[in-house]
Parts: C-alpha cells; structure tokens; sequence
C-alpha cells in the first residue's frame, strides 16, 4: 500500500557536485545536488541554482561555469561549501581547496575533485526561484587511475557522493550491468524456433509498443 506524501518530491540518489563560478580572486564554489547530464551529443549538464546565491549572479554574468566530482573522503569540506556564503567567505582559501587554471572556460578546476569538466552556458531557464543553467562540456579532466584502459569511468566507493534525505551516501556495490537484463530478457522471450518473420508477427499481434517505447525510436 502506497502512501501519499508530500509534493515537495525528491529525486534519490541526487549527485553531490561541486560548481565553481566567477573568475580571480572572485571564483567562488557551491555545492549543488540538483544537477544532471542531460545530453550526449553534444555533451551538456544541467545546474539549478537558486537566485538568492551569491554563485547566482557570478554564473549569469560570466556565463561559464565548471563542475567539478568531489571524493566522498572530501565530505567534510563539502558540506561546509555549501552551507557558507561566498559573500562571506573567500572558500578556496579558507576551506582548503586548489584552484587550478581551467583550459577554456574562466572559472578555475578544483585540483582536489578527481573530474573536472568544463561548461559553457548555452541555455537559461526560469524555474521560480530557481534557474536551471544548461552547459555544454567543452573540456573535460580526469586524475590519474580514474579511466580504464577503454576510457570509460572505474567505479570506485571515494568518487560519486550522493546525497539521500539532507544524508550523504557514497556509491555502494555493483549490481548489475546496462542492458544485460533487457538482452537475456528479449533472448528469452523469442522461442528458439521462431523465425523472424514469427517473431514480427508475434509482436504485432500482441499489440502497440508502451509509448515511452514508441517515443524513443523516433
């Protein structure tokens, strides 16, 4: 039995990032959990912000920002970032992270964060008292150890903080593989002596497709 709860709904596991805006002596970090890739060709992340952040009117005027993965035994420092202002406090210094020179944007990487990428403004959307910021990675930086050797991203427990009910969550263990499951399940689903002709058939007599299915092969 379901139980109706509140309409301020949350989306779990939210990412924890690190969002580093403005340039010099005036680069500041925030630390944002609504955040997301929202596509891949070409590559582009989407920020919200509230405007009441001092981070706020330092993105909207540069129009650049970076996103930079912290380390999950960086926490601490995490949460302090995102719970001072930067109107108040000079955070790289007094927190204790590493600006380091970006390659084509002007906010700084974290030397600290294990992945740094690179976004230049390309979309700004309203949302209340929010603002979603979409990116486009232009430069993307990763720390020795953290790509295998095909280049793909190693899953390890100190990278991908998450951040579960205002408690954060480093990533626990593996469970499985994308489209591993969906492939078994359509092998197992077509009989062994079905033709593809059969098998066309078969699904067309078991009627239209979900949608959402529909929606994605267009």
């Amino acid at each position: 039995m379901k139980i109706e709860g509140s309409v301020d709904a949350e989306l779990v596991p939210a990412p924890v990032v690190l969002v580093t805006v403005g340039k010099g002596e005036a680069a500041n970090i925030i630390t944002i959990a609504w955040t997301g890739m929202v596509s891949d060709s070409p590559s582009m992340i989407g920020v919200s912000m509230m405007h009441s952040r001092h981070s706020y009117g330092l993105l909207c005027s540069l129009r650049e920002f970076v996103v930079n993965i912290p380390r999950a035994s960086d926490v601490d420092k995490v949460d302090v970032v995102g719970v001072v202002s930067g109107r108040k406090v000079a955070k790289f210094t007094e927190i204790g992270f590493t600006p380091l020179k970006a390659s084509k944007v002007r906010p700084p990487l974290i030397a600290e964060c294990p992945i740094n990428l690179e976004c230049a403004l390309r979309h700004q959307l309203m949302l209340g008292k929010y603002d979603l910021f979409v990116g486009e990675v232009v430069a993307a930086h990763y720390d020795d150890g953290v790509l295998d050797t095909k280049g793909r991203l190693k899953s390890t427990p100190d990278i991908g903080l998450t951040l579960v009910s205002l408690e954060y969550w480093t990533l626990g263990q593996k469970v499985g593989d994308f489209g591993h499951a969906g492939k078994e399940w359509r092998t197992a689903r077509r009989r062994p002596h079905e033709s593809r002709r059969d098998s066309a058939r078969a699904a067309t007599l078991s009627g239209p497709e979900p949608p959402h299915m529909v929606s994605c092969r267009q």
